[in-house]
């Protein structure tokens, strides 16, 4: 049996890891294009971050800019 302190810290690695995960599977479900590309990982990156960007415009996540 795990200590109280490991029991804490693996609910909230795993947590955080299904936030994650979940971000990319709506990445690579909704973006065709991440799914078949071989680009180098810094512009991997750019897109990924761009598509982010579009899902969250399209979800109403992006805050407001005052």
């Amino acid at each position: 049996i795990l200590s109280p302190d490991n029991r804490t810290y693996n609910r909230l690695l795993r947590a955080l890891r299904c936030l994650g995960e979940r971000g990319f599977a709506l990445l690579k479900g909704r973006w065709r294009t991440l799914q078949h590309i071989t680009a180098s990982p810094s512009t991997i990156g750019d897109i990924a971050r761009a598509a982010l960007v579009l899902t969250h415009f399209e979800h109403n996540y992006l805050p407001e800019i005052s």
